[in-house]
């Protein structure tokens, strides 16, 4: 058996090592890969890994021998799943591994936005506070969350575990979602009415052909001009030239984003120096600890896989 790990980097990176998988076939490690690259890398494989390399039915047809694909994310838009299906190729992904790490990454974004920690550390050690004249230097406007409503597009795991936060922080959670959930505390409402009532508004829907874009610059105009958007998703799912306009024209007064359509990010990136943006560099899965439940879960999958009972199939 051939087992091919494409852009292995993701957990190598982190220390682990690759030789439980090792015990199974013969193994082929790619820290990185090139999209050039991949229909070569695969065409004799058994079985492939990958996080971020995309597996379009172009590169899968090249592959007549591949019967399994583990992935290595909650998110697997970069798979061809219907090719999959067709060709009877299995397909499992590592679930809800990142879903509490997620979650805190949403709100060190809400609590940095809205108690200015980063900007007064800053001022801090440029001397700000050496030279004030009171004891307290309100150099920066501050708000207690407790009185915001936050806003979750898309209600799956990671959406339900901001949401849980959220509740304990003691604010009004609205939940815009294609299926509705018993979950006590949040509010259902639809699309425009989560734009227009929602103080923070964080994704957390899948990339889909219906997802695509769909926080453009008609969805942000319904937002309010104090709003704060966060997206840990996918990158896709916003519209990054409408994004910026609505930023430096003030349509809405920040955000942050952890994902960008094109990764890493681009000299061209059209959100580089929007105003009121922070970015993190698509770390809000990256926890040691997650790293590791990545580790262990992409293997049990393996596993049973191959004893005939497969778990977490797309």
């Amino acid at each position: 058996m051939k087992i091919v790990f494409l852009d292995a980097m993701t957990l190598t990176d982190a220390g682990a090592s690759l030789a439980p998988f090792a015990r199974f076939g013969e193994l082929h490690e790619y820290p990185v890969v090139k999209d050039a690259d991949i229909e070569a890398l695969i065409a004799d494989a058994d079985v492939v890994f990958c996080n971020k390399a995309k597996l379009t039915a172009e590169k899968l047809r090249a592959a007549k021998r591949l019967q399994y694909i583990g992935e290595l994310a909650t998110g697997y838009d970069n798979i061809d799943i219907d090719y999959c299906h067709r060709h009877g190729i299995t397909v499992s992904y590592a679930g809800i591994y990142s879903t509490d790490n997620v979650a805190q990454q949403v709100f060190a974004f809400i609590l940095n936005e809205y108690s200015k920690t980063a900007a007064f550390d800053a001022f801090v050690k440029a001397g700000g506070w050496v030279k004030a004249p009171t004891f307290s230097p309100l150099a920066f406007h501050t708000h207690v969350i407790s009185e915001k409503t936050l806003g979750i597009f898309g209600f799956g795991n990671i959406g339900q575990a901001v949401a849980k936060i959220a509740l304990a922080f003691g604010m009004r959670v609205l939940v815009c979602s294609r299926t509705k959930k018993e979950f006590a505390g949040v509010e259902f409402v639809d699309f425009p009415t989560l734009l227009s009532e929602s103080d923070i508004l964080s994704v957390h829907c899948p990339l889909t052909e219906s997802t695509r874009g769909i926080f453009d610059a008609a969805a942000f105009r319904q937002c309010k001009p104090s709003a704060f958007f966060i997206n840990t998703s996918r990158g896709p799912v916003v519209n990054e030239a409408d994004l910026r306009a609505a930023l430096d024209s003030g349509t809405i007064a920040g955000a942050a984003v952890d994902v960008l359509a094109t990764e890493p990010m681009q000299a061209h990136c059209p959100l580089i120096g929007a105003k009121n943006i922070t970015f993190t560099p698509h770390i809000g899965w990256a926890s040691d600890e997650a790293k590791g439940h990545l580790f262990d879960i992409t293997l049990y999958n393996f596993e049973n896989y191959l004893n005939g009972s497969p778990t977490n199939v797309i």
